[in-house]
Parts: structure tokens; C-alpha cells; sequence
């Protein structure tokens, strides 16, 4: 009784002195986001008559369902999504390894052994026993260990939707490409057609000695790089639809059956309402996000390399129970165990260094990443500005070259002009049409660039879905 009555006291009093020192503060910085240095205002020129005031609604404003197809089959199947959230699963379990530090542990065991020796009756000895050990995070190492793996798993999800961004961008530039590729090479085949006729013309002058031999060596010539540049464009076109195949997971024929579903046009781009400071944008971008996460979790992990210069402190117990020949015994223990880091030979105080070491070097990539954030924005804005501007000129001068050919069919109807003047106006209008449809692609292009320079439609609050392709 007098035993049981020690014991209970050492229980108690255990308890009461884990409960005091769970109380202590976490050592190591407490982390504070820092504030990103930015302009107030974009430097840029912004666009005007944007429709979509939010980018999640941005690529539905297109009205295009091939391509809105391509982006679906893209997510569902890509190994760059795949690869980023087995990433969040990573830092989950990390997570919930981490946590766990904080739980007591509890083994059990048991066991059954048979013996004898000669001449002696055999003896069966049966024993079980159940042990408990829990750490105190007295100084915080398990929560700064926790709050490391918390930072991780935000970054990874932020990677993730970046990821999901970046891949939208991607698939919806190459199908881009690939309507403008087909315009392109339906208007060198018009120009193939009329160099051909050209050259055509300009051998029966030369066969009656009304041109020099040389017109006729310079049309041949000229037929031969338009087909170069046709044979070349058609190669192009090519090439995009195996990056789509690439990017979607779908198969070659099920891919061309569904681009020859679609429209031949260039989707037009709807405008954004750029609405949104630096600072709002910085805040807005996933990769930025994620590196401020990065550097929360690197500033955490400083912490927890300096909880191993104090003591700690482990609570441990056991109960046990043995028998052997009708004979019982049982056995139990429970008690505090110190341990003291008296000399290491700097190895702990070296991974504090190389901790703080790890923080400073992700500052600086954070600092870089909003850099590159606003950076980016301004140089899409330009490009876009520039694209818009060289786009209604080039659309004033295809009409003006249409134009142009009106009058041309009209004096050769007329018998003014001869074929080959005809077959040069036309060249002209179509050179101005393949410089028209250059630039529509450019503009929609740096309008997607815009839109993921923007961040996309990234919510750091919308939930992850897995990826329908996951590993076996």
C-alpha cells in the first residue's frame, strides 16, 4: 500500500511538472511574411475594354470548346500535375509525421518460450509487457517541426496550381498556333497558285522574246521559296499537333478529329480589366505564394535546430507481466529521464548555422520570385500593347490592299493590266493577309501571357483535385 501511495505521488507529480514546462515558448524566430517591395503603379501601359473581371472567367469568355476540351484532357492527364500533387502528398504524411512527435508512443509486446534440460521437466515461460515514452516539447521542437511541415504542404498545394496555370497557358498558345497555322498555309497555297500562274505567264513572254530569259529564271525562283515556305509551314502545323498530343494525353487521331471539329479562325481574345496594383498581383501569383511559404517553413526549421542546444526531458513507463511454472511475477516502472547536450563539438550549433544558412538563401528566392512577378506583368503589358497597336494597322492595310485587288480585277476585266500586274496585286494583298494573321496570333498570345503573368485563376483557398492518372 505504502509503495502504490509513492507511486501515485511520483505519478502526479510527473504530470504536473510535464504540464509546466508543455507551457514553455518555441525558441527560434517567430516568423513574420514579409512585405514585398513593389511599385505602387504599373509602369506599362494597361488595356482598356477588358470584359472579364475575374481571370476564372477568363478563358470561358473565349466560347471555344475545342479548346476548352484540350485544357480538360490536359489536366486530367498530365504528368506535370501528377508529379506535383504526389508533392502535396508528400508534405501531408510529412505533416502528419510531424505531429505525431507531439503523441506518446506505446509498444507492446509478448512472448512464449519453452525450455528444459536433461533429466528435468520442461518449462513454458510466457511474458507480455506494454512500455510508454513521450517527449515534452519543452522548447518547441516538435511544434516549430510542425509549423515547418505546415509551411511545406501550402507551398506544395500553391505549386500545384501554378502548375495548373502554366499548363492552361501552354495548351491554349499551341492551339492558338495551330488555328493560325492553318490560315497561314491556305494563304501561301493561294500565293503558291498565283506565282505558279506568274510563272506560267512569264515563260510564254520569253518564249516570244518579250522578256529577257532572266524573268523567266526569277519567277521560277520565286515559285521555289514560296513552296519552301509553304512545305515549312505545313511542318509547323505539324509540330503542333504532336505538342498537343503531348500536352493532352490524347491520341494523334483523336486529337486531329477534334481540331477539324472545331472553327478555322483565330479565337478572338477577351479583354481583362486590369484592375489590380503590384502588390495585389505579387499576392496573387502561386509561385510567389509558394516561396513565401518556402521561407515560412525555412524560418520554423531554425527553431527546431535550436531546441536541440536545451535539455529534454522524456516521460517513461512500463508494466509487465511474466509467468513460468505456475509462477507469476509482474513488474512496472515510471519515471522522468534527463538528457543534457554537454559537448558535440559544435555539431548542433553548426546545423543552426547551416538552418539560418537555409533561410537567407530562400529570402533571396522569394525576393527574386516577386521580381520576376512584376517583371513579367510589365513586359506582357508592352508586348500586348505593342501587338494591338502593329494589329489595327496591319488590319487597316489588308483592307487597303483588298481594296487595291478589287481595283486590280476590275482594270484586268477592263483589259487595262495584263496577268502579270493582276498575279502582283494579288501577291500583295495576300502577303498583307499572312502579316494580319501573324499578328492576331501575337495578340491572343501575349493576351495569354498576360493572364498567366497574372496568376490565372489561382484561389489559395480552392480546394486540389487529384489527377484522374495516377500511378499503378
Amino acid at each position: 500500500m505504502v509503495r502504490l501511495l509513492i507511486a501515485s505521488r511520483s505519478l502526479l507529480a510527473c504530470t504536473l511538472l510535464a504540464l509546466l514546462f508543455c507551457g514553455c515558448a518555441a525558441v527560434g524566430p517567430n516568423y513574420r511574411a514579409p512585405e514585398a517591395k513593389v511599385p505602387s503603379q504599373w509602369s506599362a501601359p494597361l488595356p482598356h475594354g477588358g470584359s472579364a473581371e475575374k481571370l476564372s472567367d477568363w478563358w470561358q469568355q473565349f466560347e471555344d470548346p475545342v479548346m476548352t476540351r484540350l485544357q480538360h484532357a490536359s489536366e486530367s492527364d498530365s504528368p506535370t500535375l501528377a508529379a506535383a500533387w504526389g508533392n502535396i502528398e508528400i508534405a501531408r504524411a510529412t505533416l502528419a509525421g510531424a505531429r505525431s512527435g507531439a503523441a506518446p508512443a506505446v509498444n507492446a509486446g509478448a512472448s512464449v518460450v519453452r525450455s528444459g534440460q536433461q533429466k528435468a521437466r520442461s518449462v513454458t515461460t510466457r511474458s507480455g509487457s506494454v512500455d510508454a515514452s513521450w517527449e515534452l516539447d519543452l522548447f518547441g521542437r516538435v511544434r516549430r517541426n510542425v509549423e515547418s511541415a505546415d509551411s511545406q504542404l501550402q507551398a506544395r498545394r500553391n505549386d500545384w496550381h501554378g502548375a495548373r496555370v502554366s499548363l492552361a497557358a501552354e495548351v491554349a498558345t499551341n492551339y492558338m498556333g495551330y488555328r493560325a497555322c492553318g490560315l497561314l498555309v491556305d494563304t501561301y497555297e493561294q500565293e503558291l497558285v498565283s506565282i505558279r500562274q506568274t510563272t506560267q505567264a512569264t515563260e510564254s513572254l520569253v518564249r516570244a522574246g518579250l522578256s529577257p530569259s532572266t524573268d523567266s529564271a526569277l519567277a521560277h525562283a520565286t515559285e521555289a521559296s514560296t513552296t519552301s515556305t509553304l512545305l515549312e509551314q505545313r511542318a509547323q502545323c505539324e509540330l503542333l499537333v504532336k505538342s498537343l498530343a503531348n500536352l493532352t494525353g490524347l491520341q494523334e487521331a483523336e486529337l486531329r478529329q477534334l481540331l477539324a471539329s472545331g472553327r478555322s479562325s483565330i479565337p478572338d481574345a477577351p479583354g481583362l480589366t486590369m484592375d489590380r496594383v503590384p502588390a495585389q498581383v505579387v499576392r496573387q501569383r502561386p509561385d510567389v505564394a509558394s516561396r513565401e511559404r518556402d521561407l515560412a517553413a525555412a524560418s520554423a526549421a531554425i527553431g527546431v535546430a535550436e531546441a536541440d542546444l536545451y535539455p529534454s526531458v522524456k516521460l517513461a513507463g512500463s508494466i509487465g507481466v511474466s509467468a513460468s511454472g505456475g509462477n507469476s511475477l509482474n513488474s512496472w516502472s515510471f519515471g522522468p529521464s534527463l538528457s543534457l547536450p554537454l559537448f558535440d563539438g559544435g555539431a548542433r550549433h553548426a546545423v543552426v548555422a547551416s538552418a539560418r544558412g537555409v533561410y537567407e538563401v530562400t529570402y533571396a528566392q522569394w525576393r527574386d520570385a516577386v521580381r520576376n512577378a512584376v517583371t513579367e506583368v510589365e513586359k506582357s503589358l508592352v508586348q500586348l500593347d505593342k501587338a494591338g497597336k502593329r494589329a489595327t494597322q496591319a488590319e487597316r492595310a489588308a483592307q487597303e490592299y483588298r481594296r487595291y485587288l478589287t481595283g486590280a480585277e476590275e482594270q484586268r476585266r477592263a483589259g487595262t493590266i495584263g496577268l502579270l500586274e493582276f498575279e502582283i496585286a494579288r501577291r500583295q494583298a495576300l502577303a498583307a493577309e499572312i502579316e494580319l494573321i501573324s499578328l492576331q496570333l501575337e495578340r491572343v498570345v501575349d493576351w495569354i501571357a498576360v493572364y498567366k503573368a497574372l496568376g490565372g485563376d489561382w484561389d489559395s483557398d480552392a480546394s486540389e483535385t487529384p489527377p484522374l492518372s495516377r500511378a499503378p
